[in-house]
């Protein structure tokens, strides 16, 4: 059984910057290396690996830049942002189940000074003939066309967005290691931003950034020798409904029912923590509406009412669900989703910036819009 059967006892994370000196290479080694430190366990004793398949460094170059002993477990989860609790419910699987005793899962990424992934050739699938002759060019107005949906449909407005986006802002401006750290966000910034994809603005857009985190998974025996509490993995799912077209959705009876709710089912089922019981989440934030879709996913509230539920600091701290507490990938850092790992790990430590009074669970979230996963921690 694999709940509360593995747990998470060491966590890092590089600087984030809009560029960094280090290779992604180096920058991964360096953050493996220093979640190993934080666990209080030896580089030679990793004998597991996961990673996202869009990830750059392989398996073999990061087991010999950490001084890594024999692999016995290694594996990736595709879809990009969909990937993050993937790849932990991966080594919690592998060590429950007795292929590997200590594994590390990273994501290192130079997207602040590197290039767009959309903008290739590669995005050119067989769906694509049919919309980027139209425009849809990016992720952000796929995202867009989704919003628009939900707006129409349920009477959303941007003063809705706007709540998100001021709202984990105000996350990071308690957060050192934040982008966003020192950069005040007002109402009246957010209605005045440029536009990016009508109706989403420039701070619906999550930032372009540059980082490495990586966390380090054993099992719940082992987990009692280490320094810090165990944040243990009690329920953890993947997410991929009938019919999917990733991002659009346009193939399903109903777009706005995305991954999420698919996930939701899974990780839920598995689980003695129900949403009523969570009280920090971590939600996958590469755009502001995708908040706003997994409010209504992941069980916190009814279809159509994700956009209310972010009234009245609905999701900042002290409100009903504090949301994104480290300012998320839209003001802390864009990495994929891994910070929100980590800042779940944070909650559970209770070592937050803006840690949550007597939480003693966290929902991890990837990407809405794409196959996606999700993990529930707890202490």
């Amino acid at each position: 059984m694999l709940k509360d059967a593995t747990a998470i006892v060491g966590i890092a994370e590089s600087p984030f910057a809009k560029k960094l000196e280090a290779s992604e290479c180096q920058l991964a080694s360096e953050v493996i290396i220093a979640a190993l430190e934080d666990a209080g366990i030896q580089p030679a004793e990793v004998d597991g690996m996961a990673s996202y398949t869009m990830e750059n460094t392989s398996e073999v170059d990061i087991a010999k830049n950490i001084g890594a002993g024999d692999m016995s477990f290694f594996a990736q989860v595709g879809y990009g942002g969909g990937a993050g609790p993937g790849v932990v419910g991966l080594l919690a699987m592998a060590v429950a189940t007795g292929q590997c005793e200590v594994g590390v899962a990273w994501r290192s990424r130079k997207r602040g000074s590197g290039g767009r992934p959309w903008a290739g050739a590669q995005q050119a699938s067989a769906s694509g003939c049919w919309t980027r002759p139209f425009g849809l060019l990016r992720p952000a107005d796929e995202i867009a066309m989704l919003t628009r949906r939900y707006m129409h449909q349920y009477g959303a407005t941007r003063e809705h967005l706007c709540n998100v986006a001021t709202s984990v802002r105000k996350h990071a401006n308690n957060n050192p290691k934040a982008i966003m750290y020192s950069r005040k966000m007002s109402r009246d910034d957010y209605m005045n931003a440029r536009w990016i994809s009508e109706p989403l603005c420039l701070f619906d857009n999550c930032l372009e950034t540059d980082g490495a985190l990586a966390c380090v998974v054993v099992s719940a025996e082992r987990a009692k020798d280490c320094p810090h509490p165990a944040v243990y993995i009690h329920s953890v799912a993947q997410g991929l409904p009938p019919q999917h077209q990733t991002m659009t959705n346009y193939w399903n009876d109903d777009p706005l029912r995305g991954p999420a709710w698919a996930c939701a089912d899974a990780l839920y089922r598995n689980s003695d923590i129900q949403p009523k019981d969570v009280k920090v989440a971590q939600l996958y934030d590469a755009f502001s509406p995708l908040i706003i879709l997994s409010l209504e996913g992941y069980g916190f509230c009814e279809r159509g009412e994700g956009a209310d539920f972010t009234n009245d600091g609905g999701i900042e701290l002290g409100g009903r669900l504090p949301v994104n507490t480290s300012g998320g990938g839209l003001s802390e850092a864009y990495v994929h989703g891994f910070n929100l790992i980590n800042e779940g790990v944070r909650q559970m430590r209770g070592t937050s910036c803006n840690q949550v009074e007597d939480a003693d669970s966290c929902l991890v979230t990837a990407g809405e819009g794409v196959p996606t996963s999700a993990v529930i921690l707890r202490r």
